[in-house]
C-alpha cells in the first residue's frame, strides 16, 4: 500500500511537472520514471499492445525471447546457445536451465513449441512464422525449429522478436487481444507488471527477483506521459526522456547524461493509393519535386536531421545504397507533371473535368510544423491542401482504413534487418506504412529473393535493387530522418542496441541495461 501511495504521489508530481523532494530538501527514494509525450501504448500483453515500437518495448520488460541484442549484436536470452543446420534448414536452441515464469511455473521447450503453434493460429504483426514448417521438442530444454526454406533474417525477425508464452496460461485463451487481465502479463522477463493506467500512459514494473539472468538493478521502473519532456527531466519528475537538440549542452552542464542515436526513424508523406490522383506515379513525383527537403530539415528540425532517401533506408543503415532515382526541388517540373495528368492551372487551383483538385493532409500534433511547411510548398505550385490534426492513434486508424488523402506518418525499424522493407511493403502493417500501395511483381520477387538469400554479398545487391525500385515507384515520399537525443540522470547505463531493439526499435531503453553487469553491454 505504501508503494502504491508513493507512485500516486509521483504521478501527480509528474503531471504537474515537478520533482519529488522531501521537506528537508533531500531526495526521497522513488521509482525510475521514463517520460513519454504520447502516453498510452496499449495493454502490455504480447497481443493487446499498440503494434508500433513503443507498445512492443513495454511488453519486452515482462516477456523474453529466445535471443536478444545488446550494443554489439545477438546475446543469449531464454536460449543459452543456438546453432544452424543446413539440411534441412533448421535452428536448434538450448534453453537456460531453471527458468521460471512470474507465477513460479517452470519454462520448458514445450512452451516454445506451444508459442509457435499459437502464433500460427493467432498471427502477430511483429512475427511472421510462415518460414517454420515443424517444431521438434528434443528434450525439456532443447527445441529444433525446421524451416521450409532458408530464411536469412530468422535470428532477428523470429528468435529475437517472438515473445515466448506460458502454455499453462494461454492454451485456454481463444481471443488473445481481449485477454487483458493480470494473467496475460505473466511472462519470464526481468520485471512484473504492478500497475497500468491507460488514462495517464502509466506503466509500472517491479523487479522479478528470481530472474534467471540476475536480479534487476532498479527495483521499480515505469513509463509515464508527460506534457513537456525537458521540463519534467530538469525538474526531476522523470529520470529519462527524449530532449530537444538545442538543450543538449545545457543538460550536460547540469550533470545529465545525453546520448544521440543513429537515424533509424523516418517521417514520410503517405498517399492514398486507392484514390486518384494519388495512385498516379506522376502525381507522387510532382509532390516530391514541390518540396525542398534540405530546407524542410532546416526549418522544421532546425537542421537536426537528414533529408531522407527515396529508397527509404538511411545512410546510417549498413544496408544503405544511394538510389539513382532522385527528385530535386523543382516547382516548374512539378507543375508539368500535374499537367501530364490532364490538370489545368487556374487562379482557383488545378482543375480537371471541371473539378478542383483539393486534398486533405492529416497529421498528428507532433508534426504540425511539417504539415504547415508542406501546405505552403504545395500552395506554391497552386495545389489546394487543407490540414487536419488528429491524435496519432486516430491517424494510424484512418490510414489503415483508407480514410485519407495525404498523411504524415513515421516509423522506426530502419536499422535492423532489411526484412523490414518487406513488412513495409507487404506485411500486416503495410497499409499504415504505405497507404495501400500494391508493389508490382518485379518488386515482390525481389523482396522474396532477399529473404531466401543467405550469402550476404548477394543479398546486399538485392537490397540495393529494392531501394532503387522504391525510389522509382515512390509509394510514399520519405521526408527526413530526425536526430534524436536522450537525456537521463546517469543511474542506468542506457545504450543504443545494434540495429535497434528486437527488429529495429530505435530507442535506448533496452532491458539489458537494467541487469547485473550491464555496463559491459555497452560498446567500448
Amino acid at each position: 500500500m505504501a508503494k502504491r501511495s508513493l507512485w500516486l504521489t509521483v504521478l501527480i508530481l509528474v503531471l504537474a511537472g515537478a520533482g519529488l523532494l522531501s521537506a528537508g530538501g533531500g531526495a526521497t527514494p522513488r521509482p525510475y520514471l521514463i517520460g513519454d509525450p504520447q502516453g498510452d501504448w496499449g495493454f502490455p500483453s504480447p497481443f493487446a499492445h499498440n503494434p508500433r515500437g513503443p507498445g512492443y518495448l513495454r511488453v519486452s520488460f515482462l516477456f523474453d525471447t529466445l535471443i536478444w541484442k545488446d550494443a554489439r549484436g545477438f546475446i543469449p536470452a531464454l536460449a543459452d546457445s543456438w546453432e544452424y543446420q543446413a539440411s534441412p534448414p533448421a535452428y536448434v536452441f538450448r534453453l537456460h536451465p531453471g527458468v521460471i515464469w512470474h507465477d513460479g511455473q517452470p519454462l520448458t521447450a514445450r512452451d516454445v513449441a506451444f508459442t509457435i503453434d499459437y502464433l500460427k493460429k493467432h498471427p502477430h504483426p511483429w512475427v511472421d512464422l510462415r518460414p517454420i514448417s515443424t517444431v521438434e521438442v528434443l528434450d525439456p530444454l532443447t527445441v529444433r525449429l525446421v524451416l521450409s526454406q532458408p530464411y536469412a533474417p530468422f535470428l532477428e525477425e523470429i528468435a529475437g522478436t517472438m515473445f515466448i508464452l506460458p502454455r499453462h496460461i494461454w492454451e485456454q485463451v481463444e481471443d488473445p487481444i481481449r485477454f487483458q487481465d493480470a494473467r496475460a502479463c505473466v511472462g519470464s522477463g526481468p520485471y512484473r507488471l504492478a500497475e497500468y493506467r491507460r488514462e495517464h500512459g502509466l506503466y509500472r514494473f517491479v523487479a522479478f527477483e528470481t530472474y534467471y539472468r540476475g536480479k534487476p538493478t532498479a527495483s521499480e521502473i515505469g513509463f509515464v506521459q508527460v506534457g513537456n519532456e525537458l521540463v519534467a527531466l530538469k525538474g526531476k519528475a522523470v529520470q529519462a526522456a527524449a530532449v530537444p537538440p538545442e538543450a543538449v549542452q545545457e543538460l550536460k552542464d547540469q550533470g545529465f547524461t545525453v546520448l544521440s542515436q543513429p537515424h533509424f526513424f523516418c517521417l514520410k508523406l503517405l498517399f492514398n493509393h486507392h484514390k486518384f490522383p494519388q495512385q498516379e506515379l506522376a502525381f507522387r513525383r510532382a509532390l516530391a519535386q514541390a518540396v525542398n527537403l534540405p530546407d524542410l530539415v532546416a526549418q522544421t528540425l532546425r537542421g537536426y536531421g537528414l533529408p531522407a532517401s527515396p529508397g527509404l533506408l538511411p545512410p546510417d543503415s549498413p544496408w544503405y545504397c544511394a538510389p539513382q532515382a532522385r527528385y530535386p526541388f523543382d516547382p516548374a517540373a512539378a507543375a508539368r507533371l500535374l499537367e501530364s495528368l490532364g490538370y489545368r492551372r487556374t487562379p482557383e487551383g488545378w482543375m480537371r473535368d471541371g473539378h478542383l483538385l483539393a486534398l486533405e493532409l492529416l497529421s498528428s500534433p507532433a508534426y504540425a510544423r511539417v504539415a504547415e511547411y508542406l501546405k505552403k510548398s504545395f500552395q506554391n505550385i497552386g495545389l489546394t491542401v487543407h490540414l487536419r490534426q488528429v491524435d496519432h492513434t486516430i491517424l494510424d486508424q484512418r490510414v489503415k482504413n483508407q480514410q485519407f488523402d495525404l498523411a504524415l506518418s513515421g516509423h522506426g525499424g530502419l536499422g535492423g534487418d532489411p526484412k523490414f522493407i518487406n513488412d513495409v511493403c507487404t506485411g500486416p502493417l503495410a497499409r499504415e506504412f504505405l497507404g495501400g500501395y500494391q508493389p508490382p511483381p518485379k518488386m515482390v520477387q525481389l523482396l522474396t529473393d532477399q529473404l531466401q538469400t543467405l550469402d550476404e554479398a548477394k543479398r546486399r545487391l538485392l537490397v540495393a535493387r529494392i531501394q532503387e525500385q522504391l525510389a522509382y515507384e515512390l509509394p510514399a515520399l520519405p521526408l527526413f530522418y530526425p536526430t534524436w537525443y536522450l537525456g537521463h540522470d546517469g543511474r542506468i547505463p542506457w545504450f543504443f542496441t545494434r540495429g535497434g531493439i528486437a527488429k529495429g526499435i530505435p530507442v535506448y531503453f533496452n532491458k539489458v541495461a537494467l541487469l547485473p553487469g550491464a555496463a559491459s553491454a555497452s560498446p567500448p
